[in-house]
């Protein structure tokens, strides 16, 4: 028995715990000396954790351990943002350990990053406080260095939202494959991940409808949803359906070079970033892109009453705040307001 009665003494507890003896006396009643018990086999049981938990770790080592993870877990496209970001970094502090680098060296960089601009700091500041948090939840360090840096003030603007006609106009200067793609994004609102991701076991002609799927979710689950077919989407599915080519799965898929071994390569595409500015230019509208057809779609079906629930179904959001920042169109219950105004004048 750990606990147990000396007459004419009193009660006590005695017990070993990894080879060694830990014994108290002398208590009143059995109940004191159990809890007295309990409470010391906490207080080692945390001394010896604490004990096994690194201290420190090299600054680069957990770079690299963050980046393993979020390749793992998230998308390719936050992961290559953690990438870039993250050669900055370690070009900043390669050499030192963790517990090595102080809020004020944290401080000193974003000030720095500011000179770019106010997002691009704020951007640093994100990423690396969740590299060093990501170090506090695996043990391998103690404190973040980012905590109590703020975040530099942002002159917030209204988003540009394309109109119709704009948009109408780019898809007409693109050529036909390049048309579906966009007809594809402005009729599902899904990001470039999503209809880049997309195969033809995601498309169902017959329940008129397509998959997405996305890692902007918690965890970075890959998350599927479904979204209603346009008849316009519908013709464009059925006629590339027609025309596909049998060995590839992707709906849209390319040719390329790899820059990384030279060879000639056939898969979906990654990145288009540089088709918005020539089909802008070819049009003759402002440029804007890609991300901005969804904000157009959220602001139309806003402002034809469209439940905002539906709406962030469709955009895939898990919280609703962030759907109402793709809402840029002005209600009827602001219209009703200014009326208001203007009738008490």
């Amino acid at each position: 028995m750990s606990v147990y009665l000396v007459k004419g003494k009193g009660w006590r507890y005695d017990f070993t715990l990894n080879g060694q003896r830990y014994t108290q006396t002398w208590f009143r009643t059995k109940r004191q000396a159990m809890q007295e018990e309990q409470k010391r086999r906490e207080e080692l049981t945390t001394e010896q954790a604490e004990s096994l938990t690194p201290t420190d770790t090299a600054f680069l080592n957990l770079v690299n351990d963050r980046l393993d993870h979020l390749k793992a877990y998230n998308s390719v496209r936050h992961y290559q943002e953690h990438v870039y970001l993250a050669r900055r970094w370690v070009k900043e502090w390669d050499g030192l350990e963790c517990s090595e680098i102080s809020r004020e060296m944290i401080e000193k960089f974003i000030i720095r990053r500011s000179l770019v601009s106010a997002f691009t700091a704020n951007k640093e500041l994100r990423y690396l406080r969740a590299a060093f948090n990501y170090g506090l939840k695996r043990k391998l360090i103690k404190v973040n260095p980012t905590e109590g840096v703020g975040f530099m003030p942002v002159e917030k603007r209204i988003k540009y939202v394309p109109p119709a006609e704009d948009i109408n106009k780019v898809i007409e200067a693109a050529d036909p494959d390049t048309q579906d793609y966009l007809w594809t994004i402005r009729d599902t609102m899904g990001r470039i991940s999503e209809i880049n991701r997309l195969t033809w076991d995601d498309v169902s002609l017959e329940g008129k409808y397509v998959v997405l799927y996305t890692r902007k979710k918690k965890g970075g689950h890959l998350t599927p949803r479904k979204v209603p077919m346009t008849n316009r989407l519908l013709d464009v599915m059925f006629r590339r359906f027609n025309e596909r080519d049998n060995d590839k799965p992707w709906v849209f898929w390319h040719t390329y070079t790899s820059s990384k071994t030279g060879e000639v390569v056939t898969g979906p595409y990654g990145d288009r970033k540089k088709v918005m500015k020539t089909l802008c230019e070819k049009a003759g509208v402002k440029y804007f892109r890609f991300h901005a057809l969804r904000h157009a779609g959220a602001s139309i079906l806003d402002n034809g009453g469209a439940p905002i629930g539906s709406i962030q179904r469709l955009l895939g959001h898990e919280n609703r705040t962030t759907t109402e920042i793709y809402l840029h169109s002005i209600g009827e219950t602001e219209r009703a307001a200014i009326s208001i105004l203007e009738q008490g004048r």
